[in-house]
């Protein structure tokens, strides 16, 4: 035990003595903290703008037009004559979005007949796509409903029947975890364990490959006092990351502190216990952080949140889950914004083990071959001082 704390002691200090390995676990850790959720702090796209093109010019079209422009997805910038006017704002990139309203828009709804709208959307950037596209057909479908509720009851029909005609089914939609249907909600949980990964990943092959000033202490005894280094480390990174900054950007978060401290624990380990095989592996620093920048785009493809995990191959499936990213992410999502029990995610959590278990047995394993190749020269073979 005495040996594993002196080994602790000299990686830790190292940690903080080695400017490579200090840029990338503490001050890389704390500039993402500050940059990289700002990008969607707003939570979801506002206010995506578009030109009206009213052909009909009554009370109906008028409405509608203003009904979409006190939308909180849309923002209507201007009514235009015709729509080549309406085409070349879209071209000069002023607006996002074209709608046509018809002639004879308001007639041929109260006589009961359709009445088509034309909306023309920019879907080379999908999420403006989506939210004028959502947020027309939204009003679109409530004036509708509105408008043959009033035809009906003027010919007659009872108030409740014609509501109920008019809008047979009404839908009531509930965002479960994400009460403002925002980016933020949903991406950053994600990436911030993607984050830790990677900083921790860097930090510790960078170690790993820089052996200065090593405590003399078995090939286990080695692992078990860098383990602990850098699990003492995260003890403060890890808190920080998964539940101040939730906190502090506003993200819903149901789960246990303690809860999310026992699933992060094996996560921790076992992106350590890789990064010292990394660096077994690579041997140089700037190799280490030039393969392992160089896969970061992948590790986020892997991990299943940016591109949907049912997407990916099942022969891709097999080597993410050696990613403790891959299991993490999942599982620490489930843990802190579900509200899920460790035994909800024990898979997750058992396969994070068995992955530290495996590293950690990995980086021994190496950790031996490395002193046994550098065994000292027998007293016989020393170079004799000249003379």
């Amino acid at each position: 035990m005495i040996d594993i704390l002196r080994v602790f002691k000299n990686e830790f200090r190292r940690i903080f003595a080695l400017r490579p390995a200090f840029a990338v676990l503490v001050v890389g850790t704390l500039i993402y903290a500050v940059f990289y959720p700002q990008p969607y702090v707003n939570e979801a796209l506002r206010n995506a703008p578009i030109a009206v093109v009213d052909l009909d010019g009554t009370w109906s079209s008028r409405e509608l037009a203003r009904r979409i422009d006190a939308t909180p997805d849309i923002a209507v910038s201007g009514s235009l004559p015709d729509f080549p006017s309406a085409e070349r704002e879209v071209f000069a990139r002023n607006v996002s979005g074209i709608l046509v309203i018809p002639v004879n828009f308001e007639r041929d709804l109260l006589h009961g007949r359709p009445s088509p709208i034309a909306l023309y959307a920019d879907a080379s950037y999908f999420l403006v796509y989506q939210r004028i596209a959502g947020g027309v057909t939204a009003v679109a479908r409530t004036l509708g409903a509105e408008v043959e509720t009033a035809r009906l009851i003027a010919v007659g029909t009872d108030p409740v029947i014609a509501e109920a005609v008019a809008d047979p089914m009404p839908l009531t939609t509930v965002p479960l975890f994400n009460p403002q249907g925002g980016y933020a909600t949903y991406i950053l949980p994600a990436a911030f364990v993607l984050i830790l990964q990677q900083t921790l990943l860097i930090g510790t092959a960078v170690l790993g490959t820089i052996p200065a000033g090593e405590v003399i202490a078995g090939p286990a005894i080695t692992v078990l006092g860098k383990l602990l280094a850098y699990l003492v480390l995260q003890a403060l990174i890890l808190p920080f990351y998964l539940i101040v900054l939730p906190y502090l950007y506003g993200i819903p978060r149901l789960g246990s502190v303690t809860t999310i401290l026992a699933f992060g624990l094996p996560f921790v380990l076992a992106v350590s216990a890789l990064g010292m095989v990394v660096a077994g592996i690579f041997k140089k620093p700037l190799t280490v952080q030039l393969v392992l920048a160089a896969v970061g785009i992948p590790f986020l493809f892997l991990a299943g949140f940016s591109w949907p995990a049912e997407a990916i191959p099942e022969i891709v499936k097999i080597p993410a889950l050696l990613l403790p990213s891959s299991s993490a992410i999942n599982g620490l999502v489930r843990v802190g914004q579900l509200g899920a029990s460790l035994s909800d995610v024990r898979h997750q959590y058992l396969t994070l083990w068995g992955l530290a278990l495996a590293y950690g047995v990995i980086a021994m394993i190496i950790e031996a071959r490395r002193r046994s190749s550098v065994r000292p020269l027998p007293s016989g073979d020393l170079p004799q001082p000249a003379g």
